[in-house]
């Protein structure tokens, strides 16, 4: 029992901050990678969406399947130059969302330009019902 308490006060204190060092090491880590993942996440977004613009500007000629290879192929050079590492699928995914939100930006455009001519129309029709 002695043996146990001569190690501990002598050993104890030492053995105590290498497991906290250890853990502390440990929460760094997984820490870094979340950020890192969260941080090549968005940069995956900011490259696609930025592709999609880029190949509608450009390419005006081009349509569907051959703007969508444009757009791929742009994306996977970026992200390849910036060390970040991406699935055909998921470039895939990301392209076509960056799509989605490109026609839905046109689509609300194009619909608030067109309300205010509704608008007029229906106040013609009020102002012709009471004449």
């Amino acid at each position: 029992m002695e043996l146990l308490k001569n190690f501990v006060s002598e050993y104890g204190s030492t053995i105590l901050y290498t497991i906290l060092t250890a853990i502390a090491g440990y929460l760094g880590v997984w820490a870094k990678n979340l950020y890192t993942k969260h941080i090549n996440d968005k940069t995956k977004q900011d490259v696609a969406r930025t592709c999609v613009q880029a190949v509608e500007q450009i390419y005006k000629d081009l349509h569907g399947y051959e703007k969508l290879d444009k757009a791929l192929s742009s994306a996977a050079e970026i992200l390849n130059e910036k060390g970040i590492n991406v699935t055909d699928l998921e470039l895939r995914m990301l392209i076509e969302a960056a799509v989605a939100e490109f026609n839905d930006a046109f689509n609300k455009t194009t619909s608030t330009a067109s309300e205010p001519e509704a608008a007029d129309t229906e106040a013609e029709i009020a102002e012709a019902a009471e004449t």
